[in-house]
């Protein structure tokens, strides 16, 4: 049979497989399709793959919609990024999609490249119309120490790189203790003192670096010379460390993350003084390529991944337990390449 305007009649449309689709192809019950829809654990393996391979033979597609006004979850997870150029910060991101697809969730982000209090509220604004059943935020800088910044009550928040709020639990990497072991590696060589090319100010992580560095020259009673701000770059790194390699009286550098550490290293070069044999520096991060570096750079290495592992399932315990974790903080290891050595005699 044809229309007149040549349309497909509506009983020849193929209709969407249903749920009791499935039960029968799976030859199980709807309520046992239901369930392995939902996520319960109360099915058995078997059977649950039985009724994934009707789903999949079916084309069958749970209505996310309808399971949320059942469970009250939407199963989906809301990232806040400060900024996907930094190294630490993709590295983070794709852990945190990892473990959100291993659980069943599913990921909706929202960068925000220039964090402001403004900019915040309207990400979360953009989220709530998303339906997400909690949030990352990964904002390093110390917008969040801002008394008027208003995050959402009653949604769960789990905040990575950041001072933090105390109504949050927080996911960091031990940047002090990372700081503190780039330091202390120097001073063991025989350096007097460390030079510190330090992250933005307005930075959590670059502010625990720098207080540590200072604080380890202090508690070995060594002067802390004047810390050089740069912006994360290369290109900071190279200009300062110019200025570094001007100065006679500097042996020893610590850059707040490799990239910084990377502009130093050709600085001294072009300037004509050798790593380690004149200038000792040291990195933090451990980027993949760091080890490729000319010398080879020492840096500390940081467990991104483990702090997206742990920012998951924090968020996870909350959403599906109620319970708010306490904050945690990874720890970082010190990995001792061939751009560090003892001053020349």
């Amino acid at each position: 049979m044809t229309t007149t305007t040549g349309q497909v009649p509506a009983t020849a449309r193929r209709r969407a497989p249903s749920m009791a689709d499935v039960a029968r192809e799976a030859n199980v019950s709807g309520q046992t399709v239901s369930r392995v829809s939902n996520g319960r654990d109360n099915v058995d393996a078997a059977t649950r793959d039985r009724v994934l391979a009707a789903m999949a033979k079916l084309g069958y597609r749970p209505n996310s919609a309808a399971r949320a006004l059942r469970t009250g979850r939407f199963r989906s997870i809301g990232v806040i990024m400060f900024t996907l150029s930094s190294f630490g910060n993709m590295r983070t991101l794709d852990a945190i999609t990892t473990a959100a697809t291993d659980a069943g969730y599913s990921l909706t982000l929202i960068p925000v490249p220039h964090p402001t209090k403004g900019e915040l509220s309207v990400a979360f604004d953009r989220l709530a119309d998303a339906a997400v059943d909690g949030v990352i935020l990964i904002i390093e800088a110390h917008l969040l120490d801002e008394s008027d910044v208003e995050l959402p009550g009653g949604l769960p928040v789990v905040i990575v790189d950041s001072s933090g709020d105390e109504r949050f639990p927080a996911i960091d990497t031990d940047q002090a203790h990372g700081a503190r072991l780039a330091v202390q590696h120097l001073l063991d060589l025989g350096h007097e003192t460390v030079w510190h090319i330090a992250g933005p100010g307005r930075s959590y992580s670059a502010t625990r670096r720098r207080e540590a560095w200072a604080a380890t020259l202090a508690e070995h009673g060594a002067e802390a010379p004047p810390a050089l701000e740069g912006d994360w770059s290369t290109e900071s790194g190279y200009e300062l460390g110019l200025e570094l390699a001007a100065n006679p009286a500097v042996t020893a550098v610590f850059a707040a993350n490799d990239q910084m550490a990377l502009g130093v290293l050709r600085a001294m070069h072009e300037s004509g003084r050798a790593v380690p044999g004149d200038v000792s520096v040291v990195g933090f991060d451990d980027m993949s390529e760091s080890s490729s570096f000319w010398p080879p750079l020492t840096t500390v290495h940081q467990f991104f991944g483990e702090v997206g592992r742990r920012s998951v399932e924090a968020l996870l315990h909350e959403v599906e337990v109620g319970e708010r974790r306490d904050d945690s903080l990874v720890d970082v290891e010190l990995v001792v390449r061939q751009s560090t050595a003892p001053p020349r005699a």
